[in-house]
């Protein structure tokens, strides 16, 4: 299964709903991917305001 974007969070994933904020607009174009092992001790994750651990894309469209 093809993994895409949702445009509100960014959180890249592969089911059907948003694992993270529940949303149901999401892309399969997508710029560039960052995993998030770490939020409270990662830099980037505070620079992008991400709370929850996974895979997130850098730009949907």
């Amino acid at each position: 299964m093809k993994k895409k974007a949702c445009r509100k969070c960014q959180v890249v994933f592969a089911t059907d709903k948003c694992p993270i904020c529940g949303a149901t607009s999401f892309t399969t174009n997508i710029k560039g991917r960052i995993h998030i092992l770490d939020p409270a001790k990662s830099r980037i994750a505070k620079t992008l305001e991400i709370n929850a651990k996974g895979e997130y894309a850098i730009r949907v469209r």
